[in-house]
């Protein structure tokens, strides 16, 4: 029953379909994705409390969410146990702060809506590796919630975190993975999905940027961001620009898919493949 709900998770991503039973698993299409952004909270007070409605809409209960608090950020967290090797982990995260400027519907809303939808899609599927998905706080005053939650881990515990998969600025132009802030195994076992998927994927630097996977890689754990920029971001991100208008919400539909399809192949690998 497992690799039933498995396969039938990976065929209904490669396809596009909605052809899995609706009470086995969810994947998003994307008009679901885009209706998230009818309404995007601009205030940063008002962005945790959204992350926790969205995770609820997406079926997680109150109670399965947590509020992880540091000195410098709040982290939203949720845990999917694993039935197998529990003590492994996988971290999938975006960070839901933003500039005083803009609304941060690019940066970084979009990420949350992914990340909100990669857990429904995930919920119901079983898996040996613990799934952690966290809403990261404070990302753009200087990755405090990141870092706060990569310092937590005991230095005999790094092992069993076998990756972290970010999800920051989708739907600006096509995917691509900067190469500064990811590590080189999970770029190109990504480059490989993205080619079976028939998605358009690249890599390369991105100068005077960071975002949360450089606190894991920091700490000899793989992480690679998915990002969807293009050669203008610097006009939008950080700056009044960033508005649901700038949004190619097909862009970020392929961000969900692909990063869906790169869980489960980290779930299926050995926790110690990709170091």
């Amino acid at each position: 029953m497992e690799i039933l709900k498995l396969t039938a998770l990976i065929l209904a991503i490669l396809s596009v379909t909605q052809d899995a039973p609706r009470d086995e698993i969810r994947v998003s299409t994307p008009e679901e994705i885009k209706t998230e952004f009818a309404s995007v909270p601009c205030k940063n007070e008002d962005r945790l409390g959204a992350v926790k409605a969205l995770f609820e809409k997406m079926g997680a209960k109150p109670e399965e969410i947590t509020v992880e608090k540091f000195k410098n950020a709040e982290n939203v967290v949720i845990r999917l146990p694993g039935n197998g090797e529990a003590s492994e982990k996988i971290v999938i995260g975006a960070h839901y702060d933003k500039t005083p400027e803009g609304c941060g519907a690019v940066d970084n809303w979009t990420g949350i809506v992914t990340l909100a939808h990669i857990y429904r899609a995930l919920k119901t599927v079983p898996v040996k590796k613990t799934l952690i998905f966290v809403a990261f706080g404070n990302e753009e005053k200087g990755l405090y919630g990141s870092s706060a939650m990569v310092g937590e881990i005991k230095k005999e515990e790094v092992a069993n975190y076998c990756a972290m998969v970010n999800i920051d600025s989708l739907g600006l132009a096509p995917l691509h993975s900067p190469i500064n802030m990811s590590t080189g195994k999970l770029i190109d076992v990504t480059r490989g999905i993205a080619k079976e998927m028939k998605i358009p994927f690249s890599f390369a630097p991105l100068p005077r940027a960071d975002s949360d996977s450089s606190s894991f890689v920091r700490r000899k754990i793989p992480a690679i961001t998915i990002l969807g920029l293009g050669c203008c971001w610097q006009e939008i991100l950080h700056t009044k620009n960033d508005k649901v208008e700038k949004i190619n919400h097909d862009g970020v539909f392929q961000g969900y898919r692909l990063a869906i399809a790169l869980i489960v192949r980290l779930e299926e690998s050995p926790c110690q493949a990709f170091r």
